[in-house]
C-alpha cells in the first residue's frame, strides 16, 4: 500500500526478441493499462503493467534511463537492471506525448532523490568516527532510497515477474517498422503467389476460349453442309 499509482494509460506492451535483439515480442494481446507508480517510502518511481495476473512491465526509473520515441505512435526504454527493453504502442501521438512527457519528469526527480541521497550519506558518513557504532547503520536507509536496492519492490507484483536474460541498454538498433516490414513481405509473398495463379487460370482460360472458338466454327460449317443439303 505505500505505492499509488500517480498516472496511467493504455497501450500495446513489447519487449526486445531475446534471439535477434532486434525485433518486438508482444506481451500483450490487447491493449493494457501502464501506470507510474510512486513508492514515498523509498521515493522511487516505478513503470509497472499487469495482464492478468502477471506484471509484464516491473521496471524502476533511474536517471541514466532515456525513452525513445521510434515513430508517432510507439516508443521504447532499455531497463539494464531487468536486461531488457520495453516498447509502447499508442492508439495515439498525444498518449505518446504525454507519456513521454512523465518519463522525463520522474526521471528527473529521480535523479534529484538520488543527489539528495548521497548527500545525506556523505553527511551521516563525516562524524561516524566518533559516533556510536549504531549511527553508521544510518547511511543505509537513504541508500534504499535511491533506487539501488530494486529487488525490494511490491510483493503482489514481483512475485509474477519473470527475469528474462535479454539485450542491455545499448541494444536499441531496433524499430517498430522491422515488425511491419516482416508482415508485408509475407504478405508480398501471397500475392505474388495469387497472382502466379490467376496467371496460370488465365492462360488455360484463353486455351480454351481458342478451342471453343473452333469447335464452334466447325459446328456452322457444319450445320451450312446439312443446311444445303436439306435445300
Amino acid at each position: 500500500f505505500r505505492e499509488q499509482p500517480i498516472y496511467s494509460t493504455r497501450a500495446h506492451v513489447f519487449q526486445i526478441d531475446p534471439n535477434t535483439k532486434k525485433n518486438w515480442v508482444p506481451t500483450s494481446k490487447h491493449a493494457v493499462t501502464v501506470s507510474y507508480f510512486y513508492d514515498s517510502t523509498r521515493n522511487v518511481y516505478r513503470i509497472i503493467s499487469l495482464d492478468g495476473s502477471k506484471a509484464i512491465i516491473n521496471s524502476t526509473i533511474t536517471p541514466n534511463m532515456t525513452f525513445t520515441k521510434t515513430s508517432q505512435k510507439f516508443g521504447q526504454w532499455a531497463d539494464s537492471r531487468a536486461n531488457t527493453v520495453y516498447g509502447l504502442g499508442f492508439s495515439s501521438e498525444h498518449h505518446l506525448s504525454k507519456f513521454a512527457e512523465k518519463f522525463q519528469e520522474f526521471k528527473e526527480a529521480a535523479r534529484l532523490a538520488k543527489e539528495k541521497s548521497q548527500e545525506k550519506m556523505e553527511l551521516t558518513s563525516t562524524p561516524s568516527q566518533e559516533s556510536a557504532g549504531g549511527d553508521i547503520q544510518s547511511p543505509l536507509t537513504p541508500e534504499s532510497i535511491n533506487g539501488t536496492d530494486d529487488e525490494r519492490t511490491t510483493p503482489e507484483v514481483t512475485q509474477n515477474s519473470e527475469p528474462r536474460a535479454e539485450p542491455t541498454q545499448n541494444a536499441l538498433p531496433f524499430t517498430h517498422s522491422s515488425t511491419i516490414s516482416k508482415h508485408w513481405e509475407a504478405e508480398l509473398a501471397t500475392l505474388k503467389g495469387n497472382n502466379a495463379k490467376l496467371t496460370a487460370a488465365l492462360l488455360e482460360s484463353t486455351a480454351n476460349v481458342k478451342q471453343w472458338k473452333q469447335q464452334l466454327a466447325a459446328y456452322q460449317e457444319e450445320a451450312e453442309r446439312l443446311h444445303k443439303r436439306v435445300s
